[in-house]
């Protein structure tokens, strides 16, 4: 077997191996499976790099190598939970500028006057995608990170300046098509860098986890354009299954947000609508109790429904929310988690937390598994979660999450939710849900709340 075909098979393993992760990626019982042959199949393509003829800079490639270790191992070590959105986004913007980055190089490199066309659409298409994932994964960060407002940024003429740059860009890019000139080709980065922060400022809200889905793909099909540019076979798959499996996902969020992807990305979703403090609106009030009374109720339940939502991660009271659920069903209560698919603050947030604290797959249940049992249920306890259960998304037309898919946390017989206040949701609007009679609040951080109802129902 010549050292060529070796090559080429280990890149054919390697692209088995990321078509295999993705598979895996897609239940959370095969997840972490999935994980670790997607991590073995790119350390595979890694190998079958270095082993190809003519590779230089060696040196400064393994430098540039030891430098990304460093940062990326400890920063996905300690990175806590409620700060993974951010770390997946800003990694993820990383990955776009360095597309962007190879073909711009490459372009560089090479004689232009003799370049074809399909080559400097390749560039152009690599540049342009990759510096928007940049330039937009920063200022989803920043969000996340609140360095910045979460809510959505606007201002005057904005869809006037949009288009500006918008068109600005293509005129640009038709120019670089037609004269193949360096120069124009870095006005052009700088504008797409431009166009991405224009283009993620007015999204907020509970829009993140679709940003970020979104980003995830753009950066995927930066690498494959740039896997054209260098005639890379590994990049060219890998890039393109990580584009597709980004626009999957972003429709597949979509249709569970119950809008279209142009009115998630164009509407300014997220702003704050009306905002409460602790009296409630218009004056009404909200029942309150404390935890020896709602673990007493939870104690002599049937069946027991946790909605988590990003108020758990903020509190990193996955743990204790799971020894809750062991002491309910040790009483022979029946107990399951109802999982909402723009829950926290990016794609499968919520089952990634509640897998780092050992909860059993079969008790986690996707909302359309979920709803037909809410009705069953004695007792629904929604920690940290706000807009995914709010009743507005269904019985008011004016709300901006009308039409958003919920769980029906109201349907069960008693509702508790935990909270640290009566501030809104991400989305920025009153959950009529609290001020239903049925309803009780528990007030304080929901790790502390929780560790109080474990007692509480051991006691009982």
């Amino acid at each position: 077997m010549s050292r060529g075909t070796a090559i080429d098979l280990c890149y054919l393993v390697a692209f088995i191996g990321f078509i295999l992760a993705l598979m895996g990626l897609s239940s959370p019982r095969r997840a972490r499976d999935g994980n670790i042959v997607g991590a073995v199949g790119m350390l595979i393509a890694i190998g079958a790099t270095f082993a190809r003829p003519g590779l230089g800079h060696l040196a400064l490639i393994l430098v540039a190598m030891a430098i990304g270790v460093a940062i990326g191992v400890p920063a996905a070590r300690l990175v806590k939970m409620t700060a993974m959105p951010q770390m997946v986004a800003i990694f993820n913007g990383v990955g776009g500028g360095a597309a962007a980055l190879v073909s711009i190089t490459e372009f560089i490199s090479l004689d232009t006057k003799l370049l074809a066309t399909y080559k400097v659409l390749e560039v152009l298409f690599g540049v342009l995608v990759g510096c928007v994932s940049f330039s937009g994964s920063a200022i989803a960060f920043a969000k996340l990170q609140e360095l910045m407002t979460g809510r959505p940024i606007t201002y005057p003429a904005q869809q006037v300046i949009n288009a500006v740059v918008g068109v600005a860009v293509l005129a640009l890019a038709l120019t670089v098509l037609v004269t193949s000139s360096t120069p124009l080709l870095w006005v052009l980065l700088i504008l797409a860098l431009v166009l991405g922060v224009i283009f993620v400022l007015p999204i907020g809200g509970a829009d993140v986890p679709v940003l970020i889905s979104l980003l995830n793909s753009f950066t995927g099909l930066a690498v494959a354009a740039s896997g054209f540019t260098l005639d890379s076979n590994v990049l060219i798959v890998a890039g393109t299954l990580v584009g597709a499996s980004g626009i999957l996902l972003t429709r597949m969020m979509s249709k569970a947000m119950g809008r279209s992807l142009p009115n998630i990305l164009f509407s300014a979703f997220g702003s704050v609508v009306t905002a409460t403090g602790t009296a409630g609106v218009e004056g009404r009030s909200v029942r309150t109790s404390t935890p020896e009374d709602i673990g007493v109720l939870m104690a002599y339940a049937r069946k027991v429904v946790i909605v988590p939502g990003y108020g758990l991660a903020v509190a990193q009271a996955q743990h204790v929310a799971k020894e809750l659920a062991d002491e309910l069903t040790e009483r022979g209560v029946e107990v399951f988690y109802a999982i909402h698919p723009v829950a926290g603050r990016m794609p499968g947030h919520m089952n990634v937390l509640l897998a780092e604290a050992h909860v059993p797959y079969d008790e986690l249940k996707e909302m359309d598994e979920a709803n037909p049992q809410m009705a069953t249920a004695d007792v629904a306890l929604v920690v940290g979660a706000n807009d995914t259960v709010n009743p507005a998304a269904i019985t008011t037309p004016g709300s901006p999450i009308y039409g958003m898919p919920i769980i029906h946390a109201d349907a069960a017989e008693h509702v508790v939710f935990l909270k640290r206040s009566m501030r809104p949701g991400f989305a920025g609007i009153d959950n009529e849900l609290l001020y239903d009679p049925k309803t009780v609040l528990l007030f304080g951080d929901a790790k502390d709340t929780l560790q109080k109802l474990v007692a509480a129902v051991g006691a009982a």
